[in-house]
C-alpha cells in the first residue's frame, strides 16, 4: 500500500533531457570544483525539513495525501550554472515580527471533555501533553510496544487528532462544499477521508482509562497543562488538578508569530486580522471567504504561498482578490534558489494571486466606516482589504520550560533534549517543540509533519522502554497549486551554494530570470546535451516544471529538494548520507533519473 494512501496508518506525507542551475556565493569558490568564471547571487533564506518514516510509492498528482516516496534517477540534457550564498540567518531577525502570539481574531468557546477535572485520572502510565501528530504517533508506538498501556492525551484544542497540511491544500479544491465544511478531503488517489486521524469510538473514555482490561487510549480535549513538578513527576492543570505520571511526553507543538504592527493596534483594527493553523483557524477563514471581497496574506513562506494559491482558487468561484505581501524577492526565498524562486512566484501569479515581493507592511489604518483595513507599504503605496492573513512563521510553545526548569536551546529555541529525545528522567519531548541533536547536521529544531511522525514514534518507542537515537533525516514537501509540487530533505537554505538539474520543460514557458548566469559543468557524459545561455539571458524554452537542486556547505552535499519529482525520497536520503561533493554532481544527478514519466 502506498504510505500516500493513510496519514492514519503511516502518518502519510505526501510527500532530464536536462538543465544544469548553480548558484554560487559572491567570496566561495571550491579548489575541487570546476572553475565558474560567473556567478549570480541568491536571496537571503533559512529552513527545515521533514520526511516520511518509510518511503512508499505513488503517482504525482495535483495534490497528494502527506505521503513520502522513494525511487532512482538518471541523467541527460541541459547543463546550467549559477552559484549563490549568503550568510546563513538561524532566525528571523525582522523587527516587525514578535515571537509571542497574541489572539487574533475571534475566540472561540473551548469546550471541554470531560467537563470536570474529577473525570480525569489522578495517576496515569502514559501522560501526552498535546494533541497533535507528534502525539498520535507517540500512542501508537506505546500501544504497539505495550498493548496493556494506558495513555491519557491532554489536549489544550477541543478536537481529535487531526493532520494539518489539508488546511491550506486540499480542503480549499474541489466542489463539494459540504465535504470540506464537515472537514474531509480527497487524496491524491481521489479516495476521500477525514482531517481526523482516528474516530472518536477509537478512543477510551477517561473515566475508564484506569480500569479497562487491556488498557487504552484517552483523550481529555479543552484541559491545559498548567505546569510540571519533573522531580515529582506531577502536572497540574489549569483548574489546579494534579496528575501524576511514570511517562510523559511533551508535544505542544507551536504557535504562530504574529506582526509588530497587529499586536500594538487597536482591537478594531485586531478584528481584520487573523493567523492560520488549526482548525478554528480553518473554520474562521471558510467563513470570511463567503463574506468578503478581498484578502491579503503577509508572509511569503510555505503556509503564505500555499494559502494564497489555495484562496485564489476558491476566490476565482465567489469573486475574491487574494494579495500576497512580503520581503523577499520571490515566493519562498528563504528555501528556493532566487531563479526558482520568481519561476514560483510566476506560477503564483497564474493561479490569480497579485503578488507584491521585495514589500513590507509598515503600518494600517481602517477605511470605509471601520469595514476595511488599509496596509500602508514601505514602498509608498497603500492596499485596502476586507482582512488580513498573517503567515510570518512560528515559535514553538515552551510555556512549561520555566516551572519545569527544563533548558531552552538559546539559538533555536525548543526543549533541549538529547538524541533519544529526552529532557530529564522519564520525560521527553517531540515535535516542533523539541530540539535535538542530529548526528550528522547537529543540533535542530524542526517544523513539519514528517518530523512530528517520526519523532512521536520514537518518542513513545523510547517511553516504552526502546532507547533508540534519533537517525531519521526528516522531510517537508509543499504543494504551490496545481502546477508546482516539491519534497525536500537536509539542510534547505538559499544562502547555500545550489545546484539544480533540471528537464526540459514546457517550451511555452516564457517564465523570464533576469541577471542570472547559466553555465555548464564539465562531464563525460556524452549523452549530456549541453546549452550555455548568456547572462541575463531568459531560459523562455525550459523553464523549470521538473528538476533536483543539491544544496552544498562546504562543497558537501547537505540537502535535496525534489522538485515536481516524486518517488525518490530514499534516492536522496542515501545522497545525504554519502556526503556527496560538488565533484561528483554529474554522477550524482543520473541516480535521479529525472526523464522518468513516473513521476
Amino acid at each position: 500500500m502506498s504510505n500516500k494512501e493513510s496519514l492514519k496508518t503511516e502518518y502519510n506525507e505526501p510527500p532530464l533531457k536536462t538543465k544544469y542551475l548553480m548558484t554560487k556565493a559572491e567570496s566561495c569558490t571550491n579548489p575541487n570544483s570546476p572553475e565558474i568564471s560567473q556567478f549570480s547571487k541568491p536571496s537571503d533564506s533559512v529552513s527545515e525539513i521533514k520526511d516520511n518514516p518509510q518511503d512508499g510509492s505513488g503517482n504525482k498528482q495535483s495534490f497528494r495525501n502527506w505521503s513520502l516516496i522513494g525511487g532512482a534517477i538518471v541523467l541527460s540534457g541541459t547543463l546550467y550554472g549559477i552559484w549563490n550564498s549568503e550568510i546563513l540567518k538561524e532566525k528571523d531577525t525582522d523587527s516587525n515580527i514578535i515571537k509571542e502570539t497574541k489572539k487574533a481574531k475571534k475566540s472561540h468557546k473551548l469546550v471541554q471533555i470531560p467537563s470536570l477535572s474529577q473525570s480525569i485520572p489522578d495517576n496515569v502510565q502514559y501522560l501526552l501533553i498535546g494533541g497533535g501528530t507528534a502525539s498520535f504517533a507517540a500512542f501508537r508506538a506505546i500501544k504497539s510496544a505495550d498493548p496493556t498501556a494506558r495513555v491519557l492525551v491532554i489536549s489544550a484544542e477541543g478536537y481529535l487528532p487531526y493532520m494539518r497540511p489539508p488546511l491550506s491544500k486540499e480542503l480549499w479544491y474541489g466542489d463539494d462544499v459540504e465535504m470540506a465544511k464537515s472537514l474531509n478531503f480527497h487524496q491524491w488517489n481521489g479516495t476521500a477521508r477525514s482531517l481526523f486521524y482516528e474516530p472518536e469510538p477509537f478512543y477510551t473514555p477517561v473515566e475508564e482509562l484506569n480500569t479497562t482490561k487491556n488498557g487504552g487510549i484517552s483523550l481529555a480535549r479543552g484541559w491545559k497543562v498548567k505546569s510540571i513538578n519533573v522531580s515529582e513527576k506531577k502536572v497540574k492543570l489549569n483548574d489546579g488538578k494534579e496528575i501524576s505520571y511514570n511517562k510523559c511526553l511533551i508535544a505542544t507543538g507551536s504557535n504562530p508569530k504574529t506582526l509588530k504592527l497587529y499586536d500594538d493596534a487597536r482591537e478594531e483594527i485586531k478584528d481584520k486580522f487573523s493567523v492560520f493553523r488549526s482548525i478554528k483557524d480553518f473554520e474562521d477563514l471558510w467563513e470570511e471567504m463567503n463574506n468578503v471581497k478581498s484578502i491579503a496574506i503577509i508572509g511569503g513562506g510555505f503556509l503564505g504561498s500555499e494559502l494564497a494559491a489555495s484562496l485564489a482558487n476558491k476566490g476565482k468561484k465567489n469573486g475574491v482578490k487574494i494579495y500576497q505581501i512580503f520581503k523577499e524577492k520571490g515566493n519562498m526565498g528563504k528555501v528556493l534558489p532566487n531563479y526558482l524562486s520568481q519561476w514560483t512566484t510566476e506560477k503564483v501569479k497564474n493561479e490569480g494571486v497579485e503578488v507584491i515581493t521585495e514589500t513590507e507592511v509598515q503600518n494600517c489604518t481602517l477605511e470605509n466606516n471601520g469595514k476595511q483595513v488599509n496596509l500602508i507599504l514601505n514602498t509608498g503605496k497603500n492596499i485596502v482589504v476586507d482582512h488580513v492573513i498573517m503567515a510570518v512563521g512560528a515559535v514553538p510553545n515552551t510555556e512549561l520550560a520555566t516551572d519545569a526548569g527544563l533548558e531552552i536551546d538559546s539559538k533555536l529555541d525548543g526543549y533541549l533534549v538529547n538524541s533519544e529525545l529526552q529532557a530529564r528522567t522519564d520525560l521527553y519531548i517531540a515535535g516542533d517543540c523539541a530540539c535535538f541533536y542530529d548526528s550528522q547536521f547537529g543540533r535542530r529544531r524542526i517544523e513539519h509533519h514528517d518530523h512530528a511522525v517520526f519523532s512521536g514514534r520514537l518518542a513513545g518507542e523510547n517511553m516504552a522502554g526502546a532507547a533508540k537515537p534519533y537517525h531519521h533525516q526528516p522531510m517537508f514537501w509543499s504543494d504551490i497549486g496545481p502546477l508546482v509540487g516539491y519534497e525536500a530533505v537536509g539542510i534547505i537554505d538559499s544562502s547555500l551554494n545550489t545546484v539544480g538539474v533540471f528537464a526540459k520543460g514546457n517550451p511555452k514557458d516564457t517564465t523570464p530570470l533576469a541577471n542570472e548566469t547559466h553555465q555548464n559543468i564539465p562531464t563525460s557524459n556524452e549523452d549530456l546535451e549541453v546549452q550555455l545561455k548568456s547572462n541575463g539571458e531568459a531560459l523562455t524554452e525550459n523553464g523549470y516544471n521538473k528538476g533536483v537542486v543539491f544544496y552544498l556547505k562546504n562543497d558537501v552535499v547537505v540537502g535535496i529538494v525534489l522538485w515536481n519529482l516524486f518517488n525518490r525520497m530514499s534516492i536522496a536520503r542515501q545522497v545525504l548520507k554519502s556526503d556527496r561533493c560538488y565533484r561528483d554532481l554529474n554522477e550524482v544527478a543520473k541516480l535521479f533519473n529525472i526523464h522518468s514519466d513516473s513521476s
